[in-house]
């Protein structure tokens, strides 16, 4: 999903040459289905045709400029022959659900402040309401550009994680490869990182707002640094709010699950991120992994659960044989660690001293499905938070806001008004 950006910027620059016909080639069970396929076609806004590829009989992705070499290598050489035809080919857009909500991506529920923050990913804005669904306020145009500015002028690129800090909320702006501050007091939105261009750096620190990021996908905070989910170069970022500065904290850039120091470790994906305070915590998303690492820099990040790139399923227990397909969304509460369990459409608890996890609620079913934790339905939840004994899910291919009470052991739906 991170070389769709690059994809897009192909065929804007080669509109009357290139003809895109994607190849999706399955490597968790879940993707093989044509029904999630279709999801995430919508999900990621593309306008080519996508080939199911169930059997994975190909795999590989190439930057943006070896394909821009290949492709203006073959344009110039299809004109001199005179077989280049540019006659543009008829399209159909993707269909965008109808519902209020368009596949949001994460969800944080601030007790203190009794708000609720949704990122509204493909409708790219953050909502924000109260815990019983009074939509208070909407922060972004929903066009998909990198603005700063007021609340309501302001503009992302399918936003993604957040942490509140008092009156400001940090955003993960995925697609913009951004940082932004929202100043909720003043009303003012500001990009702290990245330059709006996606970056494949993995070493060094330098002003943030000179520095490309590559696909943030969640934040969090801890005593006045920012961490950051850098799911596009596999790495864990750390943003020193006083001094601006920004560049990796974990994580060599390498698509491994190795387990280390914090410089030479390797990870894959990670795309969620919480702390207990003491140490990070992560959903690895492609090793199917939750793994942590150490709130100093001369720590060392460990494994919790997962084994590899292709080692993943639906086991829960308390031993090596406890596996999950590609977490997304994780948190911290009470001790404990919660997982949105994103391709087995669960939500799970994991126990970070034991290493133990368990069902808490989904059938392992997509669906959409209330009622009691062992009978409902998600179609991958990718983000939860938790708040006054209440669970709130990003149920994100139900484009939907599910809430699970942890004391009556009920699913419900998010009724939101005033959207």
């Amino acid at each position: 999903m991170h070389i769709f950006p690059q994809l897009r910027k192909l065929e804007r620059k080669y509109a009357s040459e290139l003809v895109v016909v994607g190849v999706h080639s399955a490597k968790f069970p879940t993707e093989k289905e044509t029904d999630s396929l279709i999801s995430a076609v919508r999900r990621c806004e593309l306008e080519h045709p996508v080939i199911n590829d169930a059997e994975f009989q190909h795999e590989g992705e190439m930057t943006f400029e070896q394909f821009d070499t290949l492709l203006g290598g073959m344009v110039a050489e299809f004109d001199e022959m005179g077989i280049m035809q540019r006659s543009p080919l008829p399209t159909t857009p993707p269909r965008s659900p109808e519902n209020a909500l368009s596949f949001p991506g994460k969800v944080l529920a601030d007790e203190a402040g009794g708000r609720l923050f949704i990122a509204d990913t493909n409708h790219n804005r953050i909502v924000v309401s109260s815990f019983d669904g009074d939509v208070k306020q909407v922060i972004g145009t929903g066009e998909e550009a990198l603005i700063d500015g007021s609340l309501s002028q302001s503009a992302f690129n399918h936003p993604q994680g957040m942490v509140i800090d008092g009156d400001v909320l940090y955003v993960a702006d995925t697609e913009n490869h951004a940082i932004r501050r929202v100043d909720l007091q003043a009303g003012r939105v500001e990009t702290i990182a990245g330059t709006g261009e996606q970056g494949y750096e993995r070493e060094g620190r330098r002003p943030a707002r000179s520095y490309s990021l590559s696909s943030p996908w969640d934040v969090v905070l801890h005593d006045g640094v920012l961490y950051i989910a850098m799911a596009g170069i596999h790495q864990l970022w750390s943003l020193e709010l006083e001094t601006g500065e920004v560049g990796p904290y974990a994580g060599s850039g390498r698509e491994a699950i190795t387990d280390g120091p914090l410089a030479t470790s390797g990870l894959a994906q990670p795309s969620g991120i919480t702390t207990d305070g003491d140490r990070l915590f992560f959903a690895d998303s492609e090793t199917s992994a939750i793994r942590n690492c150490d709130l100093n820099s001369s720590g060392s990040v460990r494994t919790l659960i997962g084994l590899g790139l292709f080692e993943f399923g639906d086991v829960d227990g308390d031993d090596f044989r406890v596996r999950m397909q590609h977490p997304i969304g994780i948190t911290h509460h009470d001790g404990v660690l919660y997982v949105a369990d994103t391709y087995n459409h669960k939500i799970k608890r994991v126990l970070p001293k034991t290493r133990a996890a368990f069902t808490v609620a989904g059938t392992g079913t997509p669906g959409y499905v209330d009622g009691p934790f062992g009978q409902a339905r998600f179609a991958e939840p990718c983000g939860l938070s938790i708040a006054n004994g209440k669970m709130y899910i990003a149920d994100t291919n139900n484009h939907a806001i599910r809430v699970a009470d942890m004391e009556t052991n009920e699913v419900a739906t998010l009724e939101l008004t005033g959207l």
